[in-house]
């Protein structure tokens, strides 16, 4: 029998057993790390970079990419460095981090796609009074909300985590330190109080979808009264990425944190974590660049400097 107060490490559940599979899986996690950094990197530099792009709207986005970047920085690297090394270890300060930092990025990105509903909601809907209620302080102070949000959320559910006493072992059934999982670990009814913040946090996250539904309900009524097809068009192109993203996010945390106990392995959980903390950073990306043209002219600037020409990366190289 073990306690919390004697903990050292906790040991992630592995992919894989054999070195060969290990190797693959070390291999699909770095490409998959890789894109998400170019991509999201990209994002930010030509948001930041290209004036054009100085709107309410690009701000919320470069704010996005900051957090899918900080979000699978916090998780895949970890588990791409037990691969390589062949152990499943992580020590019992790199779990309470990796849980609290991964509270910050998803819950800030969860109020960040609310935000961004809204904006979208103002735009569509109430362009006369964008902006006013649009201006650059209002921005910031709603990005500004989001990510205090996640830091408050982060701080409670670690806080709380971490001081229930935990003896069923220190071997997590995730490739990263989950709390659900890490509560399966205790030996106490104290993890109920733990429970019960989650359960609470669950009617928030329904209630902010709740309102991006109502929104896009309100913003695709507007936008089929639009007697031009390129203004269809237009309106189109900025709404339906972010409500591909907001999909992709609701739905695969959704089924991580509501599937039945009956229909839960370590197998399917590992499936659903990486559903729902790697794939999104990764294709976040490329779901906004697809219809946008703006950005995508934006991205293709940044392409085209001359920095990223082969004779130069070749001459920095040399030096």
């Amino acid at each position: 029998m073990s306690n919390s107060s004697s903990l050292n490490e906790f040991l992630l559940q592995a992919f894989a057993d054999t070195r060969e599979l290990q190797l693959l899986h070390f291999s699909l996690f770095l490409g998959i790390y890789l894109a998400a950094l170019l991509g999201n990197g990209l994002i930010v530099t030509a948001v930041a970079c290209d004036h054009h792009l100085h709107t309410p709207m690009y701000f919320f986005l470069l704010n996005l990419s900051i957090l899918d970047l900080g979000s699978i920085s916090v998780t895949v690297p970890k588990s791409m460095a037990n691969s390589l090394r062949d152990t499943r270890a992580i020590s019992y300060l790199g779990c309470a981090a990796q849980v609290f930092l991964v509270g910050i990025l998803f819950a800030a990105e969860y109020s960040l796609l609310t935000v961004m509903a809204y904006d979208r909601y103002i735009a569509i809907c109430r362009p006369l009074h964008y902006g006013i209620l649009m201006d650059s302080r209002a921005c910031v102070k709603m990005a500004a909300a989001a990510w205090a949000s996640g830091f408050l959320n982060a701080l409670l559910h670690t806080a709380n985590t971490f001081s229930i006493p935990l003896c069923q072992g220190n071997t997590v059934d995730q490739f990263f330190c989950e709390i659900p999982q890490i509560l399966k670990l205790s030996c106490s009814d104290s993890y109920l109080r733990e429970v019960g913040l989650l359960v609470v946090s669950v009617f928030l996250i329904f209630g902010c979808f709740v309102f991006v539904v109502l929104s896009y309900v309100q913003i695709f009524t507007a936008v089929l009264r639009i007697p031009s097809e390129q203004g269809r068009h237009k309106a189109f192109s900025m709404c339906l990425p972010h409500l591909a993203v907001v999909s992709l996010f609701i739905s695969t945390v959704m089924i991580a944190y509501l599937k039945p106990p009956s229909l839960s392995s370590p197998a399917l959980d590992l499936v659903v974590a990486v559903l729902y903390a790697v794939v999104p950073p990764a294709l976040n990306p490329l779901i906004y660049s697809m219809r946008n043209k703006e950005l995508k002219d934006a991205l293709g600037k940044v392409l085209s400097w001359p920095f990223f020409s082969s004779g130069n990366i070749a001459i920095a190289l040399h030096k």
